[in-house]
């Protein structure tokens, strides 16, 4: 249907009122499916972040039996002279009778017993990491030896799976590793205060633990390596990436060579991650010969992997500055370089930082890289200060949840997502940094 209807100067106009009609129909469709878009974004992240949350947050919770150890000098010292080197020829065998004897005792004390369960089977309740624990507190101090000191031991994995959903009555029948009569002791020590749960700050200082030992597992040693790594990359990638920004973007002639380095630039921002650890494992450790699985070799791959992030940001920064700071400071008689540090370089700074800061936390979440100059092994040892221990074998927050992935004992599934986890939180921590610094820094021209 068509219509006229008068203009400002009288004469008539034509209106198409069903143009007008499909146009906002077709303006209020884009805008639905623009919130149905947003909608199945928010309800994926929910999925997402649940999952990782219900199967992780039990990970910063474990399950101990609080022992009076009585430190047997017959067993520890038989020569009665402290001396360390004697001392430490006991290996965790001769510490584990002292286990079962606390537990006994502790049993006794407190009238808990199970038809059907001797004091052996009631000591496999506790770790197999109890009597290494043990032995290093002594080793630490030879002086406590003859002396009953009260010790925190983990429980075993089923015993605090029991407690957190993943172990039952009806599954420890069928499990060689814990039975049903465990379970009940398990329940009366709770009852007798012996065995308790409680926040689990192993899992942020110990290492990684063998298979048969996933209740000790932590990521003292994966933390350690990613902070090295990150190091590396901040000091080498920062003034790297920030030079080359200045210089393609203030100093450089417009010609065909200037042009096919940015190009490179661009493209080397969009090759796969898993590039750079091929080129790791050629160069860095093949030809140059630097260790595997070292935070060195770890740190240099990120760091080429960062460098054309960092570029981008940067040169998007100095370009958002207005000409007109320039021409006012080359104006008043400033040089090209002064104009450039003094003036284009503080304004552009808060962008710099944004973009350092996103590419150390893209960095932080690299894990194929990692893969294949060697993070994966098994390492129980920390790495020394630096800068010896950017030399030494160490693991990464995502090699070590990929590493927990691939175990068969579900408690490393629950170990892995408290991993996401206190990955997640590094990442968040990092965006915020991000965002304070830009607003802090931010300046109105």
């Amino acid at each position: 249907m068509t219509d006229f209807t008068a203009d400002t100067l009288g004469k008539p106009a034509l209106i198409d009122r069903a143009r007008i009609e499909r146009r906002n129909a077709s303006e209020r469709r884009f805008r639905q499916l623009g919130v149905v878009a947003v909608a199945i974004g928010v309800l994926a992240l929910v999925v997402l972040m649940t999952s990782i949350f219900t199967g992780g947050l039990s990970a910063f919770r474990q399950t101990y039996i609080s022992l009076d150890i009585f430190l047997d000098p017959a067993r520890l010292d038989k020569d009665g002279t402290r001396n360390p080197d004697a001392i430490a020829k006991i290996s965790t065998f001769g510490y584990a009778p002292l286990i079962e004897k606390a537990l006994v005792d502790a049993m006794a004390a407190k009238g808990v017993a199970v038809h059907g369960l001797n004091a052996k089977s009631a000591a496999e309740m506790v770790s197999k990491e109890a009597p290494a624990d043990l032995r290093k507190y002594v080793l630490a101090d030879p002086s406590v030896i003859g002396q009953t000191v009260r010790f925190d031991l983990l429980a075993g994995g089923r015993i605090d799976g029991y407690y957190k959903g993943r172990v039952s009555m009806a599954s420890a029948q069928l499990d060689r590793n814990v039975s049903p009569e465990q379970l009940m002791l398990a329940d009366k020590l709770r009852e007798a205060g012996i065995l308790t749960t409680k926040f689990n700050w192993g899992f942020f200082t110990a290492p990684d633990a063998s298979d048969t030992r996933p209740e000790a597992a932590g990521l003292g040693v994966a933390i350690i390596g990613s902070a090295y790594m990150m190091l590396i990359v901040l000091v080498l990638s920062l003034p790297l990436g920030v030079a080359a920004s200045i210089y393609l973007e203030e100093f450089a002639p417009q010609n065909r060579f200037t042009d096919l380095i940015e190009v490179n630039i661009a493209n080397l921002a969009a090759v796969p991650s898993i590039v750079f650890g091929i080129l790791g494992l050629a160069v860095l450790i093949n030809f140059v010969g630097l260790p595997q699985s070292a935070p060195i070799v770890g740190g240099l791959v990120l760091t080429l992997m960062t460098l054309p992030t960092i570029i981008i940001a940067t040169r998007a920064s100095l370009k958002a500055v207005p000409p007109s700071i320039r021409d006012a400071a080359l104006g008043v008689g400033a040089s090209k370089m002064q104009a450039t540090f003094h003036h284009v370089l503080p304004l552009a700074m808060p962008g710099i930082m944004t973009g350092t800061i996103i590419g150390l936390a893209r960095a932080l979440g690299e894990t194929a890289p990692l893969l294949l100059i060697g993070m994966v092994a098994f390492v129980r040892e920390f790495p020394a200060g630096p800068p010896e221990g950017f030399f030494d074998p160490a693991s990464a927050l995502p090699v070590q949840v990929y590493n927990w992935t691939q175990r068969g004992d579900p408690a490393f599934i629950e170990r892995a997502s408290g991993a996401i986890i206190v990955l997640l939180v590094f990442l968040l921590a990092m965006n915020i940094i991000a965002v304070v610094l830009r607003r802090r820094f931010e300046r109105r021209w």
